[in-house]
């Protein structure tokens, strides 16, 4: 049986790229509007797993589904990351269209800043809840052009007019796939968490200091607002190691020590590039 896939939509957008890489063309598609459906969509069991974006290599952290995680019950049980290549799109049929106006999703207009800047500095910028949304506006009469990639040219049957744009030849986003079960250990695996602090003098210092005694390695380190008091922050976490690994289960004793609270947000494999 194939996998039931919510994923943040419409269709064309760079997380169906990832829900179709991770889990083949075969699984069955939920596209929804915002983050926040994706993690609503499998609480409600209306899909076994959810995919997100979490973090982009030029622009960092996805804010959104970063304060959806502190929030839900869900477990990340597993990674994917695609590689970004950003084309502006614009109608099919159009052969020299004036452009005063390009729609994106925040996170790529940014990508693409310094192009912008170069090739289309008077034009109107229009923010999207996705790129694919962006694409579904393209209108030739309204000069709409579009940021977006080749799968929701396909779907939108619109024609590239510049491609790979994005700023950066090494960009790439990276999607967490979310779940209710968590996964076992699997021999390569990366855990994350969330990290609550008081709010005192060398907070972060005392986090660390336990990782570095144990020898478990971070691969990432982000902060986010706590929203419970002015400038009191919490902690995004990601090491080497499965929460069930000795190391990582004396981590969590000792990290008692020095934190208000932690939430591991799930233990999954380590993404490997296809071959």
């Amino acid at each position: 049986m194939s996998t039931t896939v919510a994923y943040l939509g419409p269709p064309g957008t760079f997380s169906q790229e990832a829900a179709v890489n991770h889990f083949g063309e075969n699984c069955e598609q939920v596209p929804c509007s915002t983050i926040d459906d994706v993690f609503a969509c499998v609480q409600a069991g209306n899909a076994e797993v959810g995919v997100v974006p979490i973090e982009n290599s030029t622009e960092g952290a996805v804010n959104n589904s970063q304060d959806c995680l502190a929030d839900s019950s869900l477990l990340i049980v597993g990674e994917e990351v695609v590689s970004i290549e950003h084309h502006l799109l614009v109608p099919s049929d159009c052969e020299d269209m004036n452009i005063t106006a390009i729609a994106s999703h925040p996170q790529s207009l940014a990508q693409c800043r310094k192009w912008l800047k170069s090739h289309y500095r008077e034009a109107e910028l229009i923010e999207c809840r996705s790129n694919a949304d962006a694409a579904s506006r393209v209108d030739a009469d309204k000069g709409i052009a579009a940021i977006a990639g080749a799968m929701a040219a396909d779907e939108y049957n619109l024609k590239i007019a510049q491609r790979s744009i994005q700023d950066q030849d090494h960009n790439s986003t990276r999607f967490i796939i979310l779940g209710e079960q968590e996964t076992t250990a699997s021999g390569n695996d990366k855990t994350s968490v969330l990290i609550y602090t008081a709010n005192k003098p060398g907070a972060l210092f005392r986090i660390l200091e336990p990782f570095e005694n144990l020898g478990i390695s971070l691969t990432k380190i982000d902060s986010r607002p706590s929203k419970k008091e002015a400038w009191e922050y919490v902690f995004f976490i990601d090491f080497e190691g499965h929460r069930h690994d000795e190391p990582v289960q004396e981590l969590f004793h000792r990290l008692e020590d020095c934190t208000e609270a932690v939430k591991v947000l799930g233990s999954y494999p380590v993404f490997k590039p296809q071959s």
